[in-house]
C-alpha cells in the first residue's frame, strides 16, 4: 500500500525540500574555503598503505577522521581489526576503523556511507608538478594525493552533515559512517569486521553509499557496477647472488630471461588474454548493455588526448567502454629485483619478481583465476626446460561488484544530480576496484549505489592528482541533497 498525497500536500512538501536545499546551499558556498583548508590537512598526511614505514601516519590518519566526527557530536568509535602479516613473516597492526553514527530514529531510513582515507604511493620524483603532500590550488584545482582517492569525497559527506547540523535542521535519514586505511591495498581486515558487525552496526542499515569513483566526461554519473582484481607475483629465482654479466652472461640461464618470457604469454598485442579459461568465464554483453554504453557521453578523442597516446586498442565508443568496464584485462606492473635506477650496471639479477593483475568481471571467480594463472605459468616455464625456480603467489582477490541501476536509490540519485548540476547523469561502470563493494553486498544484503564526485580527469593513482573546487563544492551540496532524496524511498511504502 502507498500513500497518496494531495497536490496541495505535495506542493507544501516541494517549497519546504526547495527552502531546505537554498539554505544548505548558501551554507555550503559560505564554507567553502574552510572545506579546502580541512582537505589541506589531511592531504598532508602521507597515509600510504603500501608503505609499511608510514603506518604511523596512517594511524594518526584514522585518528584524524575519528576527530573529525566526534567534533559533529557522532557516535564514534576505532574498530580494531587486528594484525597483517609481511612477506617477511614479521606481523604490522592494522589501522583501526572509523565507525559513526547520527541519528537512530527507528522511523527513518538509515544509510551508510562507506571512504577511505589512505593513499596510493607518491613522490615528486615520479614526475609530480607540486609537492604531492602540500595541497597546492592551481587553476580551479586542488593538487594532491588522495584528493580526489578518497579524502575530498569522504570530507564532503562529513561537511554535508555539518551542514545540516550547522542550520539546525533535522537529517532526513540516519547516517553511518564506515571509514577504512587499507583499501589501496586490499582492505585488509574489513571483510571480517562487517561479518562480525553484520547483526549489529550494519543490522538496521537500508542502503549503503560508497563515492570512491569518478564521473566519465564532464557530465555527473551514478557508478552502478565495478571489476574486481586478481594480483599476482611471479618469481624466478636462479644463481645464489647476482653476477657480473661481463663474467657469466652466456654461461647461466638468466631469471630475467625466464621471467620476460614467460610474462610474454600473458596477452597478445592486440590485448587478448592468452590464459586458458578465462575469457569463457565471462559474462556476455546483453543488448541492453550494449544501448546503455551507446548512449553515455564519452569522447574517444578526448579520452586519447588526455591520456597522452596517437591510438588506443578499441576504435569505437561500445568496444572501448566494454573493454574499460566489463572485461577483464591483464597489466603487467613492473620487475621487482632488476636494476631500474638512473645510469648502466652489468647485473645479472638472482632473482626477479614481476608483478601483474588480473581485473575480475561477471562470472569470474578469483579462485578459479588463482588456480588458472598458476598452472598456466607453471607449464608454460616447464616448456622452457630452465633449472631456475618459479613461484607464483596471489596477494589480492578481490571480486567485481553489480548493482540494478532501475533501483530507486539510483533513481534517488537522478533527481539529485538534475537538482544540483542542472543535467542528467550517465549510468556507468568503474574499470577499477572496490573490493567492500562485493562484501557490503554479500554479508549484509544491502543495496549500494556508487555515487561519484570526482572528475574524469583527476589522475587517480597517477601523477598530479587533483579534484577541482567546483567538484569538492558542488560534491557537498549532491551529497546533502541526495540524504533527503532517500528519505522519499521510504515515504512511498508503509
Amino acid at each position: 500500500m502507498k500513500l497518496i498525497f494531495l497536490p496541495s500536500v505535495l506542493l507544501v512538501i516541494s517549497n519546504v525540500h526547495a527552502f531546505l536545499y537554498n539554505e544548505l546551499v548558501q551554507y555550503i558556498d559560505s564554507h567553502k574555503e574552510e572545506y579546502v583548508e580541512v582537505l589541506r590537512d589531511w592531504v598532508e598526511v602521507e597515509s600510504d598503505s603500501s608503505d609499511v614505514l608510514r603506518r604511523s601516519d596512517l594511524h594518526r590518519m584514522m585518528e584524524i577522521t575519528a576527530q573529525k566526527l566526534r567534533s559533529l557530536g557522532g557516535n564514534v568509535e576505532l574498530v580494531d581489526i587486528g594484525e597483517q602479516e609481511l612477506l617477511d613473516g614479521q606481523t604490522l597492526a592494522l589501522p583501526k576503523v572509523v565507525t559513526a553514527q547520527f541519528g537512530n530514529d527507528p522511523d527513518k531510513t538509515t544509510v551508510c556511507i562507506y571512504g577511505h582515507v589512505d593513499v596510493q604511493p607518491a613522490k615528486m620524483e615520479d614526475g609530480w608538478d607540486t609537492d604531492p603532500y602540500n595541497l597546492t590550488d592551481l587553476g580551479g584545482n586542488l593538487y594532491g594525493r588522495g584528493a580526489s582517492d578518497n579524502k575530498a569525497p569522504v570530507l564532503a559527506w562529513i561537511h554535508a552533515v555539518e551542514a545540516y547540523q550547522a542550520l539546525s535542521m533535522e537529517l532526513p535519514v540516519n547516517v553511518k559512517f564506515v571509514i577504512e586505511g587499507m583499501e589501496e591495498t586490499g582492505s585488509n581486515g574489513l571483510d571480517a569486521m562487517i561479518l562480525a558487525q553484520q547483526d549489529t552496526f550494519f543490522s538496521d542499515v537500508d542502503y549503503i553509499i560508497i563515492s570512491d569513483c569518478s564521473w566519465l566526461s564532464r557530465r555527473p554519473a551514478l557508478t552502478y557496477g565495478t571489476r574486481g582484481n586478481t594480483y599476482f607475483f611471479a618469481e624466478v629465482e636462479g644463481p645464489n647472488k647476482d653476477l657480473h654479466s661481463g663474467v657469466y652472461g652466456g654461461t647461466v640461464i638468466e631469471p630475467m630471461t625466464d621471467l620476460i618470457g614467460i610474462l610474454d604469454t600473458l596477452i597478445s598485442p592486440s590485448g587478448k588474454i592468452l590464459i586458458p579459461g578465462i575469457r569463457e568465464a565471462v559474462a556476455p554483453l546483453s543488448d541492453e548493455e550494449w544501448k546503455m554504453y551507446q548512449d553515455i557521453e564519452f569522447d574517444i578523442d578526448d579520452y586519447k588526448s588526455k591520456i597522452g597516446v596517437s591510438q588506443l586498442m578499441y576504435n569505437n565508443k561500445v568496444d572501448l567502454l566494454a573493454h574499460r568496464w566489463r572485461y577483464p584485462t591483464v597489466s603487467i606492473h613492473g620487475i621487482e629485483g632488476a636494476f631500474s635506477a638512473s645510469g648502466s650496471k652489468t647485473v645479472i639479477p638472482a632473482k626477479v619478481t614481476a608483478k601483474f593483475s588480473i581485473r575480475q568481471v561477471p562470472n569470474m571467480d578469483p579462485a578459479m583465476v588463482k588456480k588458472q594463472v598458476t598452472d598456466y605459468l607453471h607449464s608454460v616455464f616447464a616448456k622452457r626446460k630452465s633449472p631456475n625456480k618459479l613461484k607464483v603467489t596471489m596477494i589480492i582477490g578481490a571480486k567485481p561488484w553489480l548493482a540494478d541501476p532501475s533501483h530507486p536509490l539510483y533513481e534517488a540519485g537522478k533527481v539529485a544530480v538534475k537538482r544540483v548540476f542542472g543535467v542528467e547523469p550517465d549510468l556507468i561502470r568503474e574499470g577499477g576496484t572496490i573490493p567492500i563493494a562485493r562484501t557490503f553486498q554479500d554479508v549484509t544484503g544491502k543495496s549500494i549505489i556508487m555515487l561519484p564526485i570526482g572528475g574524469f580527469d583527476d589522475g587517480l593513482h597517477s601523477q598530479n592528482e587533483k579534484i577541482s573546487r567546483y567538484n569538492y563544492v558542488e560534491g557537498t551540496k549532491l551529497f546533502a541533497t541526495y540524504l533527503n532524496e532517500v528519505a522519499q524511498i521510504k515515504r512511498s511504502k508503509v
